[in-house]
């Protein structure tokens, strides 16, 4: 039966709730190997073989929420803090765009120093710099005026994770924090007009395959531009700190089955991933993933943005950081793309 579900998925981009659970409870192996053929296939009809690079520039470790998972949770005392300047920032630019990025990706903890007026300025400065380059924005959540007002200025696409469909496991693992609220944050982006990125973790405290079901069904309504599913990784100074990281294996499952359900997605190999697998970026893109977020981040900061322990590339310089993706890449047999790399819906 398993074989038929993922034959299924291939040919109508659906499977029922209980299907669903059938197949994450019972494949195995060989049906691993089989479904990541059928998502491959899925992507290289709509992309090809092209693997879409984004600048990530993580200009703030700065954040007042207290997320139980997070290394840079309010909370934790010993993160050492830093904002990047906005001369920083563009000077990331400046580097990213010579090195052909034309995506860039700002992310940052919810730091409120960085109002709204300053993030619509970063944005102006940015598009008026460089108009053929394409800003995602990664900054939590916000209200649908400031959304609208980030849109307007100029930004393309918005990530918001909502790290999982739960209620209960959510607003268990986010203290202070509503479920409803996430999930209004991403209906409002994708009303304003963004290319949306929702997304989740692989192996939180408690989380079953049944909640994995959940979010997959989320994302098949929600229908958003981008999707990203990485490994939950313990912190130290975090009160999730001795749990065990999430499965690549299981990650690299359910980006295939999102390959099916979602074959227009956009979706990256994360840095997650290959933090807990020296292959799993290359697994990634094998699984169905066809974007990777290099870091454009001053080497000083890197280590300090540090959501989770053991990530790859903190003392990697952003030109050695593009070849060696580049590589990594080139190495599956995909091809880098730098341009852009917008949804195909979006393609003028």
């Amino acid at each position: 039966m398993i074989r038929e579900y993922i034959d299924q998925l291939y040919e109508t981009n659906n499977l029922g709730e209980k299907e669903l659970l059938e197949l994450l409870d019972n494949i195995s192996e060989k049906d691993i190997e089989y479904l990541q053929e059928k998502a491959i296939a899925t992507k290289e009809k709509i992309y090809g073989k092209k693997v879409f690079m984004r600048g990530l520039i993580e200009f703030t470790n700065y954040c007042f929420r207290d997320c139980m998972y997070c290394g840079i949770r309010k909370s934790n005392y010993n993160a050492e803090r830093y904002r990047l300047s906005d001369e920083q920032i563009m000077q990331c630019c400046e580097l990213g765009y010579e090195l052909g990025y034309r995506t860039f990706v700002l992310q940052g903890g919810e730091d409120e120093y960085f109002d709204d007026d300053k993030i619509v300025a970063l944005i102006k400065g940015i598009k008026e710099k460089y108009p053929d380059t394409a800003i995602t924005l990664s900054i939590g959540e916000k209200s649908f005026d400031s959304y609208k007002r980030y849109f307007d200025a100029g930004a393309d696409r918005y990530l918001l994770r909502h790290e999982t469909n739960s209620q209960e496991l959510y607003e268990k693992l986010h203290p202070k924090m509503s479920f409803k609220n996430r999930i209004r944050c991403l209906e409002d982006l994708k009303k304003i007009g963004f290319q949306v990125g929702a997304g989740f973790m692989v192996g939180l405290p408690g989380q079953k395959n049944e909640d994995f079901v959940k979010d997959l069904m989320f994302l098949k309504g929600l229908q958003p531009e981008m999707v990203g599913v990485g490994p939950f990784m313990p912190q130290k100074d975090t009160p999730l700190r001795d749990e065990k990281a999430g499965s690549p294996e299981k990650t690299c499952v359910l980006l295939s089955i999102i390959r099916l359900m979602l074959p227009e997605v956009l979706m990256p190999a994360t840095t997650a991933l290959g933090s807990v697998d020296k292959k799993g970026r290359e697994k990634g893109l094998k699984a169905g993933a066809n974007v990777v977020m290099p870091n454009l981040s001053p080497t000083d900061v890197r280590e300090k943005y540090s959501l989770y322990d053991g990530k790859i590339c903190t003392g990697d310089e952003a030109a050695h950081c593009r070849n060696c993706i580049e590589g990594r890449i080139n190495s599956v047999g995909f091809q880098v793309d730098m341009g852009r790399g917008d949804h195909i819906s979006k393609k003028s």
